[in-house]
């Protein structure tokens, strides 16, 4: 069981099953979003995910794409894409204990701010895992 919330404790959730995806993201839309660079994602099924306290507040960020984050402090929580409906992605550093998931990749690489050095080994992709084949 995976457990966070956002940074006032407005909002917290449960995530159950096994967790998977765990990627930094350089796509402009997460770091806009979020304000940073790169953002730390992890999926789970969808349901696997419950909200405990408080209910975020969603809005639509793309044609496909539903993003939740905290009314009260802003904290960025979910991203929910259309074309793949049977999972959530839930930031990696919302969790009470961020360590528990470290990143193993790199996605949408090709986003990514030209003063951001990635040199920790990692795979890199320069866009979805789905679509993309690994670049060294």
């Amino acid at each position: 069981m995976l457990t966070g919330g956002c940074f006032c404790g407005h909002v917290r959730y449960e995530a159950e099953g096994e967790p998977f995806h765990e990627t930094l993201c350089h796509c402009s839309f997460c770091r806009r979003v979020v304000g940073a660079a790169p953002v730390a994602w992890f999926s789970v099924k969808r349901g696997d995910l419950r909200f405990t306290s408080g209910a975020p507040t969603m809005f639509k960020s793309s044609a496909k794409v539903t993003r939740s984050f905290c009314g009260v402090c802003g904290t960025s929580l979910t991203f929910a894409d259309e074309d793949h409906p049977l999972e959530i992605d839930i930031t990696i550093c919302s969790l009470d204990d961020a360590n528990r998931l470290p990143p193993k990749d790199h996605s949408e690489a090709a986003g990514k701010l030209r003063w951001v050095r990635v040199d920790d080994g990692l795979p890199i992709y320069r866009e979805r895992r789905d679509i993309a084949i690994a670049q060294s």
